[in-house]
């Protein structure tokens, strides 16, 4: 079914094509990762990256179904281990000579207390430094495919998040809701970051962006570890968008030509936003660059 109509929010208009061109979406097999994925099957080779194969496979089968494009490829990847992310990338590195947009989409939202397989705090963990390891190992090919575009889901939550460098996993003090927000304020920060070090590394600055969202308010899968939210969210839900509703900014930083050489911006209803002060802070996004290289034991420079 399309979207209603009369969506809350802005819609991406662009008609681009991507014939030739691949996709990765994590998270795609639910929320708005699935119908990002769903439009731009419409346009292109699609490949969703999830934790359960199960459900991206009925997500993927619907897809072809419905698009009839049998490019959309289903691989296991579980941001919560870095050995999985690895082995994604190993795999896709294998198969795929190339890779033009990379949607870090997946994302956990007030989890109880827990940390990944590597020990972060499980929102910092899968929402940034799952993203940070899966870029970092993409983007010989991203350049190397270039012009290339990075798009990072991130959220208007990122207002109430700060970087807490002395307690980054939570163990001093925990509370779900702001842990949230501070892996989402992560998201606008390591997107500025990229940005900056991306830029004069090509001849034509469209060759290669970086860009962050906030989908909006959507109905969703993710408040399912908030009994509260899952609540609020079936009484309000009048008000919130539907998940396709919620994926036309993510489509639009992904697709849009008039963003061919925007890079290193916050995007909201398909058009610029406001970001926090925080999230605009240099100082803030190049400790956490240089935390989470050390947090993972890679050399990214």
């Amino acid at each position: 079914p399309s979207c209603r109509r009369d969506v809350a929010g802005g819609r991406c208009k662009s008609t681009a094509r991507l014939e030739g061109k691949v996709v990765i979406i994590t998270g795609a097999n639910t929320g708005i990762g699935k119908e990002t994925a769903r439009d731009l099957a419409r346009r292109g080779k699609i490949i969703i990256a999830c934790r359960d194969i199960a459900k991206g496979e009925a997500a993927a089968s619907e897809i072809r179904a419905e698009t009839g494009n049998q490019q959309v490829i289903v691989k296991k990847l579980d941001l919560a281990d870095t050995k999985s992310i690895r082995e994604f990338a190993e795999n896709f590195l294998a198969e795929e000579k190339e890779l033009h947009i990379l949607i870090n989409n997946a994302g956990v939202m007030l989890c109880p207390y827990s940390k990944t397989a590597d020990g972060f705090e499980m929102h910092l963990g899968v929402n940034h430094l799952g993203h940070f390891l899966l870029t970092f190992l993409l983007l010989e090919r991203l350049k190397q495919s270039a012009p290339a575009r990075i798009v990072n889901v991130s959220s208007l939550a990122h207002h109430g998040g700060r970087i807490r460098f002395h307690d980054l996993h939570g163990e001093k003090s925990y509370n779900r809701g702001l842990a949230y927000c501070h892996s989402k304020l992560a998201n606008v920060l390591f997107t500025r970051e990229l940005a900056r070090r991306l830029q004069g590394k090509f001849q034509r600055q469209a060759e290669f962006t970086a860009n962050a969202l906030h989908p909006g308010s959507v109905s969703s899968e993710l408040v399912r570890h908030s009994f509260v939210m899952t609540w609020l969210w079936k009484i309000f839900s009048f008000f919130l968008k539907t998940p396709c509703e919620g994926a036309q900014t993510s489509i639009y930083c992904a697709v849009a030509e008039e963003l061919d050489s925007v890079t290193g911006q916050y995007f909201s209803d398909c058009q610029p936003a406001y970001v926090s002060p925080r999230g605009r802070d240099d100082e803030t996004a190049k400790k956490l660059w240089s935390v989470s290289c050390e947090l993972l034991g890679i050399q990214w420079d």
